[in-house]
């Protein structure tokens, strides 16, 4: 149980947050040049610099190419047409074919938006060359630059979207898992009768077995804040107490839970299975992975029952954008509604015989 605690956590938490990503990397990139110009080359040139490209070899014809691609060896394959670099010179235009492999839809959409952006980019710096003449005089085309603005995460690093949740997840599976296993515990040893004869009250008893595990998610969301910082530089812009004052009334709601469960199983087996159901269907639900405004509207809907996901909104918006206690009140309200109904179902489900 001690590893668990406390080496679980960290592993997690680290080895997580390096695999858990949204970036679409390393993409298999092949391309059929039917016109072997300058213009061509430097397009070309433009995929193999990028980062995100790997660009794997050239193919002679699009047969060829999709034959690879069905066999799985390439993900792009770029067709440059004949007369390519004429046509940009003389009718300024020209078409590109592009086929993505799109099994994975997520990834094959990323991938269209890198390379819209690489084709644009291209286009751009070659507009200048692309003269036109009007009236006898030399026109140059003028180019519209787009300078973006990127709030609450300036370097587009994942990590920083990402370890906030994956804290969140850690938190409130340890939570559930431990206080769920709790009194189904003294069932399997026989202890829980014994207790029951005494004269210790049935609220006594709740809260000395729920409040070391509402000090141990304080204890390991400490320790995840602290990792997040030193290993992720996570900025967290916002009161560090606003963190914890919510976070203190989400664990009454997630030991609450655990302790339902709990009443109401007679192994440890039994326990830890039903709240591993609930927690997968909290996380994939929580907005941590796949974005709510995503879901159908049904499954939108389903989320407002979800305490993960307002832990999950807090926390970000804490942590990135600075937030105070007005803009998460509503958050708090919930929570803490949910938390007083959910521990009246616990309390009053634990029967204490003497």
């Amino acid at each position: 149980m001690l590893p668990i605690i406390f080496i679980l956590p960290l592993l997690q938490l680290v080895i997580l947050s390096n695999a858990a990503s949204f970036e679409v990397k390393n993409i298999k990139f092949s391309f059929v040049d039917n016109d072997h110009s300058a213009a061509s080359r430097e397009l070309i040139s433009k995929f193999q610099a990028s980062t995100y490209f790997n660009v794997v070899t050239d193919f002679k014809s699009k047969k060829e190419a999709d034959l690879q691609m069905q066999k799985g060896s390439v993900d792009v394959i770029l067709e440059i047409p004949t007369h390519f670099e004429r046509n940009l010179i003389k009718q300024q235009s020209t078409d590109l074919s592009v086929s993505i492999n799109a099994i994975d839809g997520a990834a094959a959409g990323v991938s269209n938006v890198y390379i819209t952006q690489i084709i644009t980019g291209f286009n751009q710096s070659l507009q200048p060359k692309l003269h036109t003449y009007h009236q006898g005089n030399r026109v140059h085309p003028e180019n519209i630059m787009t300078i973006p603005s990127f709030w609450y995460n300036k370097t587009l690093n994942y990590k920083t979207f990402m370890v906030p949740g994956i804290l969140v997840l850690l938190v409130t599976m340890l939570s559930l898992f431990l206080s769920s296993m709790n009194i189904v515990r003294e069932k399997e040893v026989g202890t829980l009768e014994q207790i029951n004869v005494t004269p210790i009250k049935k609220y006594q008893f709740i809260i000395g077995k729920l409040f070391p595990f509402w000090v141990l998610g304080l204890v390991i969301l400490t320790v995840g804040l602290v990792i997040a910082k030193v290993i992720f530089n996570v900025p967290i812009l916002g009161n560090i107490f606003l963190i914890y004052g919510f976070t203190s009334i989400y664990l009454i709601l997630i030991l609450g839970i655990g302790l339902f469960i709990s009443n109401h199983t007679d192994t440890q087996q039994q326990a830890m299975f039903i709240a591993w159901f609930f927690t997968v269907i909290f996380i994939l639900m929580s907005g941590l992975f796949t974005p709510i405004e995503s879901m159908p509207t049904w499954a939108q809907n389903v989320t407002y029952f979800n305490p993960i996901r307002y832990f999950v909104e807090v926390i970000r918006m804490v942590m990135l954008k600075g937030a105070g206690f007005n803009d998460i009140k509503e958050q708090i309200g919930i929570i803490a509604l949910y938390a007083f109904v959910i521990n009246g179902f616990a309390v009053w489900s634990y029967k204490k015989t003497s």
